[in-house]
């Protein structure tokens, strides 16, 4: 709503519809429009007081809205949540509905249902312990022995400094990325 304020305001002033429509504001088609509105209703004379927000809803209607808001795989529903469920990647959903439904409609229409069927479906929920990162299948904790470094280790030779901090992160990142490795195998 501010948008159709602040055009109001601009056309008052005497801007052009096409200096408005080049400042992003809106489109010149749409502008065209709100002109011929403000131009019946008198929005646009100086003396006059910019219209509440109310008066140009009612002024301009309801939006458009599309043709039909139904989506063209809403038939193939079911199929479609089954195969979600099953794990089948959305690609190959909308190659089998055309094979095997002759389903005539496009992608995008297929991944937007994906879309809303993966928002229908509840969370996972994992809890977290605290102070140690959790291995998410079993629900068992692995300690994490985060790299320390101290006072020591900060005051060996200028030339192996940055080589062994730099050891001691691949070392840490080795060991934790193979004990989640191993939590998930078992």
């Amino acid at each position: 709503m501010f948008q159709y304020r602040q055009v109001l305001v601009r056309l008052r002033a005497g801007d052009t519809v096409r200096e408005i429509a080049r400042s992003g504001l809106m489109g010149r088609d749409k502008l065209g429009a709100l002109r011929a509105v403000a131009e019946a209703h008198g929005w646009l004379d100086a003396g006059a007081e910019v219209p509440a927000d109310e008066a140009i809803v009612a002024a301009l209607g309801a939006g458009r809205r599309a043709s039909s808001t139904i989506s063209s795989v809403e038939p193939h529903r079911e199929v479609v949540k089954r195969w979600l469920e099953a794990g089948v990647q959305g690609r190959a959903i909308h190659a089998a509905l055309k094979r095997e439904h002759a389903y005539s409609g496009s992608y995008s229409a297929v991944v937007r249902m994906l879309r809303q069927l993966r928002a229908e479906q509840p969370p996972e929920v994992t809890v977290r312990q605290r102070g140690t990162p959790t291995c998410w299948d079993s629900g068992r904790a692995i300690p994490a022995r985060w790299p320390v470094f101290s006072e020591t280790s900060r005051r060996s030779r200028p030339t192996t400094a940055s080589f062994s901090i730099r050891h001691r992160f691949a070392s840490e990142l080795s060991e934790r990325m193979q004990a989640t490795a191993a939590c998930g195998s078992r």
